[in-house]
């Protein structure tokens, strides 16, 4: 009996959080996966770190679209260094842009900013 009880609680949880869960997910594309997509495409690089309050932030003003952008991870998985490919790539703060003629920003930028320095048209109303 009560061996049945808990069967029961314990789907009732997942079927609860299962509801929230899709509830929650995003549907269809975002509204800036074209912006996102044209920085990919014009050759900018986005180098980061998953520590990183700046990165966070900038990917979420991309909201569902952050998915979509070049981005690099440069720290290593225990966050107490920075990975071979952004040392080689001389990459001293995040978030840092690297854009196509080899010119950089670091710090958290604007959707202004980024449109003006990869030539992509930001969605009426950003």
């Amino acid at each position: 009996m009560k061996k049945t009880i808990w069967i029961y609680i314990i789907v009732l949880i997942i079927a609860v959080g299962g509801v929230v869960y899709l509830a929650k997910a995003p549907s269809g594309p975002g509204p800036l996966d074209q912006f996102a997509t044209c920085i990919k495409d014009s050759g900018t690089k986005f180098y980061g770190a998953f520590w990183c309050p700046h990165c966070q932030a900038t990917k979420k003003m991309f909201g569902t679209s952050a998915s979509l952008l070049p981005y690099i991870e440069c720290s290593t998985p225990d966050g107490n260094s920075q990975n071979a490919t952004c040392n080689a790539a001389k990459i001293e703060s995040y978030p840092t842009w690297e854009f196509k003629d080899g010119s950089r920003i670091s710090g958290e930028q604007t959707l202004q900013t980024l449109a003006e320095k990869t030539s992509c048209t930001l969605p009426q109303g950003y």
